[in-house]
């Protein structure tokens, strides 16, 4: 009998959407945890965000992922059913993108590898980052889900009174990687809910 053992495969792509910030800390957090293998790919746009957005190159995010692949290599192995990821994470998601996947427009690696998710029945989060939103958009948001991806606006839980952005961005992150099936983060950067607490009052 043979076993193998992989790790978990977490596909992270970053587009040229405001909020680079989600899919680094996303990297730094999954980095953090055992069993993990992180594979990245970015947009043109995504680069340019990077930089302007966290004042990272291209060298300084590669650190941040076990492998990092150009988005234009349709040919990387993230585009193939065959390899075994277990999830993926469009941190941030731009409209152009959400529509190409909504539409499976593989021009380029990001909606490939998300329409690998879809024929594969994995599961794609897409941290949709747009406001307001215009018919289009809420169209090809409703063409994912029913697809089966899940749209995650990133949208600030102030049920916790966060003090600092850094805590914003901690608990939405924290609350992807709840999606993704994978071991509990630490309490600290997404509590969870116990209910408020009404005694002594109406």
């Amino acid at each position: 009998m043979i076993t193998t053992t992989h790790p978990r495969r977490i596909i992270v792509a970053i587009s040229g959407a405001s909020g680079a910030v989600y899919g680094l800390r996303l990297l730094q957090l999954l980095r953090e945890m055992s069993g993990v293998e992180t594979h990245l790919t970015v947009s043109d746009s995504g680069w340019l965000n990077l930089q302007h957005e966290a004042g990272l190159d291209r060298a300084a995010v590669a650190t941040l992922a076990h492998r990092l692949h150009d988005v234009r290599d349709v040919g990387a192995a993230i585009a193939s059913g065959s390899f075994q990821s277990h999830a993926m994470v469009i941190a941030p998601c731009s409209m152009r993108t959400l529509a190409a996947v909504a539409h499976g427009l593989a021009d380029n690696l990001i909606p490939r590898a998300a329409d690998v998710m879809l024929k594969e029945r994995r599961r794609l989060v897409l941290m949709a980052r747009e406001t307001p939103l215009n018919l289009a958009h809420l169209r090809n948001m409703v063409s994912v889900t029913e697809m089966g991806a899940i749209v995650f606006p990133p949208v600030p839980a102030f049920y916790q009174r966060p003090q600092t952005v850094a805590e914003i961005v901690d608990h939405t992150v924290a609350r992807v990687i709840d999606l993704l099936d994978l071991p509990n983060l630490p309490q600290t950067l997404a509590p969870r809910w116990d209910g408020l607490d009404t005694a002594g009052g109406d």
